[in-house]
């Protein structure tokens, strides 16, 4: 695994940040180019890495690639919208602009297209008053859209236009992009530096514990599950059925679970499930209706695909797999498999996933976005390039972009999360026939925590 981050070149500016390079004098200090983040926190597991996997830890550097009063950059934000989007423009404008006094920043509009003169809107000259109040609200000031650009294009306008940073916000497809202007760049031997900051609610980019984002989505979906909760608990044999946000990932499912604690059955990509078959997830929601006479089910948008007979094939614009409906598919199975049997139901479906990621961030993600935009900058300043600003094991490193689009994150069915899931709801680790054995013989697991 290389770790190696690639710098622009020789760093011969003084940075002009008020920091110091020696512990005890009351100032902050510089991050000496030396240091390291282990990867591993762990060892005598079963997940144990060869060798020490590091990576370079992320903050001010002493010494500048560029320097700040000729420095221009930009700031670009890509694909869906995501709570702190606006709080990380507004903290990496704040800090080029005030701390290291770089000339001129621009928000480019309405994704990578605002790098295409085909399609570019007039890019935004980002300014205090502009700013101002931007973290207040939900979405992007400057717009955001799907899809790549030619790499060579935007290369040639950010070379046009004389930026020589550019902070790219988004996701894997984001960060993909980013990638694609870092190597053109290189290949083209230009000294721009693209570094990205991550942004999903998914929270599935590789060697990255937590995107921004991610705490508020768990919060408000939480407040969903409050709201089915009291549905169905009004009503005999109420089913509250929420699906939220997860492709490929079920982070936001299982975290709003454990958060809330009222949920009986979750569902994720990471874990097949049967429906029908004795030791299915209907069966199982047939006896916790039985006993409790109401129940919370929690699925994530990617669950279940496979029990789709018409999912649409094909990627969207951001090279995702098109997904079908799984919460509708699930309301329709339940109402049908519980007339089959004779026994009343009464499902309520939520569908909240909009509202979860177009609002302001919470307290939690706001300082997280503030602290990941200025070591944005920070890595920018120091010419490093394709790399992205990772939250790891409390400590901010750089994760070079190639590492982080390797794959996706996904949620560990042997890890702690999905086991704690497990635990709260009661249902079984997998809806298979050996753990049909096991939920038999230990009827307590079924009961849950309630």
């Amino acid at each position: 695994m290389d770790t190696t981050v690639t710098t622009l070149g020789e760093c011969r500016y003084r940075s002009p940040l008020n920091l110091s390079t020696r512990g005890g004098d009351g100032l902050g200090d510089f991050v000496p180019d030396t240091a390291r983040v282990r990867y591993q926190v762990e060892y005598g597991t079963t997940m144990d890495l060869p060798g020490d996997v590091v990576f370079e830890k992320a903050g001010p550097r002493e010494k500048l690639f560029f320097d700040p009063a000729k420095t221009r950059a930009a700031i670009v934000t890509c694909g869906g919208i995501c709570p702190g989007i606006n709080n990380v423009i507004r903290s990496a404008f704040l800090e080029m602009h005030f701390n290291y006094g770089v000339s001129e920043v621009l928000g480019l509009r309405y994704g990578y297209a605002g790098l295409n003169p085909e399609t570019a809107e007039e890019p935004i000259r980002l300014t205090r008053d502009f700013v101002d109040h931007i973290h207040e609200d939900g979405g992007s000031v400057l717009g955001t859209s799907r899809g790549p650009q030619p790499p060579e294009v935007m290369v040639k306008y950010l070379a046009d236009n004389k930026i020589d940073i550019l902070i790219c916000v988004g996701g894997d497809g984001t960060l993909r992009g980013a990638k694609s202007i870092a190597d053109e760049a290189a290949r083209q031997k230009l000294p721009i530096a693209v570094v990205g900051v991550p942004k999903t609610i998914d929270n599935d980019v590789m060697f990255v514990q937590r995107t921004f984002g991610v705490s508020t989505a768990m919060e408000r979906a939480s407040q969903v599950i409050d709201c089915a909760h009291t549905e169905a608990h009004s009503v005999y044999n109420g089913v509250g059925l929420v699906k939220v946000m997860g492709r490929e990932a079920g982070f936001v499912a299982c975290l709003a679970t454990l958060a809330n604690q009222e949920v009986n059955l979750t569902l994720i990509p990471e874990v097949p499930f049967a429906l029908e078959e004795e030791y299915g997830a209907l069966e199982f929601l047939r006896r916790r209706l039985e006993r409790r006479h109401h129940a919370v089910v929690v699925v994530a948008e990617g669950a279940g695909q496979d029990l789709l007979d018409d999912a649409p094939a094909g990627v969207d614009k951001s090279g995702n797999r098109k997904l079908g409906d799984i919460g509708l598919f699930l309301k329709h199975r339940i109402n049908e498999y519980f007339d089959r049997i004779g026994m009343h139901v009464d499902v309520k479906y939520f569908d909240p996933s909009y509202i979860i990621r177009s609002g302001r961030a919470n307290a939690d993600d706001a300082v997280f976005c503030d602290q990941l935009a200025r070591n944005a900058v920070h890595a920018a300043m120091a010419g490093k390039t394709g790399v992205v600003i990772s939250a790891w094991n409390g400590t901010f490193m750089h994760v070079p972009i190639s590492l982080a689009t390797s794959g996706k994150k996904q949620v560990d069915p042997e890890g702690w999360l999905w086991s704690s899931v497990v635990a709260a709801t009661g249902q079984p680790r997998r809806f298979a026939p050996v753990e049909a054995v096991a939920s038999v013989r230990g009827e307590a697991q079924l009961q849950g925590n309630r």
